[in-house]
């Protein structure tokens, strides 16, 4: 059982990846799903306050999808590529809003304007509900009932999604790995139990995602039990 690494790629790599390893052609829609990341990502960084999004999460998580496809033998173009690097683009609201309040007609009709269609719904089911929207007398409450209500999104969703949504979580419970008791640390756990697992073998099955998963979660697991043992 191996410690999870936290990959970490620049745009540079990323592109060198994209262009030198896997001979992908940097076509007009991944140049602009790359801006509109860096747009949206730009200078945002994660739980530790000093690990940058975009090298730590955004080109790693679209590196692992596009080698997923690869030794797959599963096609994958500029759309594939392009949704991978937006799956978090509708989840900084505020920031969307300051960069394209002047799109009167809305974030997500944007992307799917320059984007096309396919590219928009993933990013969009990839997104949870807000909070609000759910019933419960406590946030704790609702929370659980958007898990749950994630979770039947995701069982339905294409491959497409399912592969993007698998490689972003493997990258976030291999960050949370280096954030030593952090509430995420916790709830990584719970939601591969009560979920992810399972998910990665549901129909269409992928079970290097699942030996990843599992081999990031008992990691994870190991870490709590240390931490909480009495000395």
């Amino acid at each position: 059982m191996a410690a999870p690494t936290n990959p970490k790629a620049n745009i540079s790599e990323f592109l060198s990846f994209l262009e030198s390893e896997c001979q992908i052609r940097v076509d007009s829609l991944i140049e602009g799903a790359i801006e509109v990341a860096e747009d949206v990502h730009a200078g945002l960084v994660r739980e530790d306050g000093r690990s940058l999004f975009l090298d730590t999460h955004t080109w790693p998580v679209a590196m692992d999808v596009v080698r997923h496809y690869q030794e797959n033998n599963r096609n994958i173009t500029g759309v594939e590529i392009a949704s991978a690097i937006l799956h978090d683009v509708m989840e900084d609201d505020e920031r969307i809003l300051n960069l394209y309040e002047s799109k009167s007609y809305g974030f997500e009709a944007y992307l799917e304007y320059r984007f096309g269609s396919k590219v928009q719904r993933i990013a969009s089911e990839l997104k949870q509900r807000p909070l609000d929207l759910f019933p419960g007398r406590t946030d704790a409450e609702r929370t659980t009932l958007r898990f749950w209500d994630y979770c039947n999104l995701l069982a339905r969703a294409e491959y497409d999604v399912k592969v993007i949504k698998l490689a972003d979580r493997l990258n976030n419970m291999a960050f949370a790995y280096g954030l030593s008791g952090h509430e995420k640390q916790k709830r990584y756990i719970r939601e591969a139990e009560d979920f992810y697992l399972a998910y990665s073998m549901m129909v269409p099955r992928m079970p290097i995602f699942y030996e990843r998963l599992r081999n990031a979660y008992e990691v994870l697991r190991l870490q709590k039990q240390l931490a909480t043992a009495p000395v």
